[in-house]
């Protein structure tokens, strides 16, 4: 199986020159971001001449966090609307961040199985991302959500669970996390903590029982992954701004710099992916 790193374009503030040439700098293979729907053929253009795969970023009804007052109607006609757009760009896979975390679990089953069928018709992969604010907000949700529509793909981003509950899962809620694994696609490798979704630095020795957890969870996923036969896995090293990186008092300088950051968790996770290999090769 081989790992593939994608830039996030969240936080990053030059061309998309600019960001094809540090994605490579730091041996990432492709591009996550949404499609910049008025310049889509600057995008293909950027993709084709710099050999990048693409995986596009999707939200629907709203921005990171959904218009409460929209329906899953809404929600579904934005998503449509956003795969059209995509569609040029021959995405790996379009990441969902999908529906809204006040809705019923009737709603979260019937608005799943109508954008899974949206996927299906515009031969899209859709992999619906574990965000605060949407639908799969917990494990506890998204576990009644995949039972109920066992084809479902997530991307895995646990910061988000890990601050929403508060706590690192890895206690009894351990083996519900385990059979999510079973459902990851695509994974997001930020660090969260238990009063937030970012840690300030994930190498820094006082979170460093965050960073093993998160990898604890990377692992497994690599190997359920492995036993459905995939061949490639990806991952999305996605500190970000927005408040989410630290900043100092009164200046509002950050503690850390994004991109080091992000450069940091994928060379990690490149070394830790090597590590898992080898382990599963002696075994």
């Amino acid at each position: 199986m081989k790992l593939t790193l994608y830039k996030t374009l969240w936080g990053f503030n030059g061309t998309l020159v600019e960001a094809a040439q540090s994605a490579l700098s730091a041996g990432f293979g492709g591009i996550e971001g949404p499609a910049f729907f008025a310049q889509p053929d600057t995008l293909a253009e950027v993709l084709e001449a710099y050999q990048l795969d693409y995986i596009a970023e999707i939200c629907t009804g709203g921005g990171y966090v959904p218009e409460r007052k929209l329906t899953p109607a809404e929600h579904l006609q934005d998503l449509e609307i956003k795969l059209k757009a995509v569609l040029p760009l021959n995405p790996r896979l379009c990441n969902v961040m999908a529906g809204c975390d006040a809705w019923s679990l009737q709603k979260q089953y019937d608005f799943f199985a109508a954008a899974m069928d949206l996927g299906a018709r515009y031969n899209l992969c859709l992999s619906f991302e574990t965000h605060r604010s949407r639908s799969l907000f917990t494990p506890w949700v998204t576990q009644a959500v995949v039972e109920r529509l066992p084809d479902l793909q997530i991307t895995a981003d646990i910061s988000h669970w890990v601050c929403v509950a508060e706590r690192l899962l890895d206690g009894e809620d351990w083996e519900i996390l385990v059979e999510l694994a079973k459902r990851v696609h695509h994974v997001h490798a930020r660090v969260g903590y238990p009063q937030g979704p970012q840690v300030p630095h994930p190498a820094a020795p006082e979170y460093a029982d965050c960073l093993e957890f998160h990898q604890r969870f990377w692992g497994v996923v690599w190997q359920s992954q492995a036993a459905r036969g995939y061949t490639h896995t990806s991952m999305t090293p996605e500190f970000g701004p927005d408040r989410y990186l630290h900043t100092l008092p009164y200046t509002d300088q950050p503690v850390a710099d994004l991109w080091e950051l992000n450069r940091w968790i994928g060379n990690t996770e490149c070394n830790h992916f090597k590590h898992w290999q080898a382990c599963q090769r002696t075994h």
